[in-house]
């Protein structure tokens, strides 16, 4: 008897939850922007729901906001507020408001149109988009398409969590703007990467020529073109966390060989190509974070491998020049200092290992 008045209460409150539920929420927190990038100009097109209207400008009851006798008084209203919590920049210039033009009523979508263009000087090489139009509603989301040429280019969600959108045009100047961004990037990877400073002094402590070292550069960059393109296009889509316990584990590799070397054997370009592949594998997720073009995305990969190449020569010139005067001035020396640095490299590689499987989220 307990049992089946129980399940009679669990059954009412499931059914008061589905028919209250739909009633007190927002129908369709959604707003719709196209962004379309021509030579001399932004062109916009919004459509937000009437309920979000409504909200902002204090109708009751929503569907109020199709009569056109009410809506065209206060669209300059609403234009105000959109114009308030929609910006854009173009070049990293940010531009004026746009004028937006009257809302037009879209009863078959219970939503409302607007407007807008904004003449430019010059085709733009780089887009910026901040919105954040609804604040009161924690859940609202904005879907963004951009467009050049009339064909989509990408798109991307905005909401409370993330407001802002980068655009690179495929025009000679984008591809160029995107240069500058990722050839930086790139080398930035290289040279302020401590997982990967310690990788490379792991590849180098045995010393070696010049040859040798352009080696170990070429093997990593090669090996880090072709995988990053492919983990970028989506041929290859490995778990991330695996991909970052696997650059932990080659570099505890890196400083074991060199503790295991015998006979003149000498392997690390075959290392370097390893770890090329794995980082490869590892930066094409924060690639995809970006919302690039298609075009864009296989520039952004090409120009990204140029800066990773830079910073290796200049990160494995100045450890190599190092490591190659202490070895130089003093043989003993330079064998303890490669022992020693070896069984560094594995405790740094082993606690990165560590910390990665059972602990992702940090230490703290």
């Amino acid at each position: 008897m307990a049992l089946r008045w129980s399940l009679v209460i669990a059954l009412s409150i499931w059914g008061g939850l589905v028919l209250v539920g739909p009633a007190a929420a927002h129908p369709a927190p959604f707003s719709y922007l196209d962004v379309l990038v021509d030579s001399d100009s932004l062109r916009l097109r919004l459509i937000v729901h009437t309920f979000d209207i409504a909200h902002e400008l204090k109708i009751e009851p929503p569907e109020q906001v199709l009569r056109d006798e009410i809506l065209r008084p206060r669209g300059a209203e609403f234009a105000r507020i959109i114009a308030e919590r929609l910006s854009l920049r173009v070049d990293g210039v940010s531009v004026s408001r746009p004028q937006w033009s009257p809302p037009d009523a879209l009863p078959e979508r219970q939503s409302v149109g607007l407007e807008a263009r904004i003449d430019l000087r010059q085709a733009p090489s780089r887009v910026q988009v901040h919105a954040h139009l609804f604040p009161y509603d924690k859940v609202h989301q904005t879907f963004v398409n951009v467009y050049e040429g009339e064909q989509l280019r990408t798109q991307a969600i905005l909401d409370l969590r993330r407001q802002d959108l980068e655009y690179f045009s495929g025009s000679p100047r984008g591809v160029l703007a995107l240069g500058g961004r990722f050839v930086s990037l790139g080398a930035t990877h290289v040279l302020f990467g401590l997982d990967h400073l310690v990788f490379l002094v792991g590849l180098l402590l045995l010393g070696g020529t010049t040859r040798k070292r352009l080696l170990v550069v070429s093997a990593f960059t090669l090996t880090h073109v072709v995988t990053l393109a492919l983990a970028a296009f989506h041929v290859v889509r490995p778990p991330s966390r695996l991909v970052d316990q696997a650059i932990a584990l080659s570099i505890v590799y890196a400083g074991a060989d060199n503790l295991m070397v015998r006979g003149g054997r000498d392997v690390r370009g075959w290392i370097a190509a390893a770890l090329g592949a794995i980082h490869g594998l590892g930066y094409a997720s924060a690639l995809h974070s970006l919302d690039l073009s298609r075009v864009a995305l296989g520039w952004s990969v090409a120009w990204f491998n140029v800066g990773v190449g830079l910073g290796h020569v200049t990160a494995v010139t100045a450890i190599g020049t190092l490591l190659g005067a202490v070895q130089s001035h003093n043989e003993v020396i330079g064998r303890r200092v490669a022992y020693a640095g070896s069984v560094a490299v594995i405790a740094a590689g082993t606690f990165w290992f560590v910390q990665r499987v059972f602990f992702p989220g940090g230490l703290a």
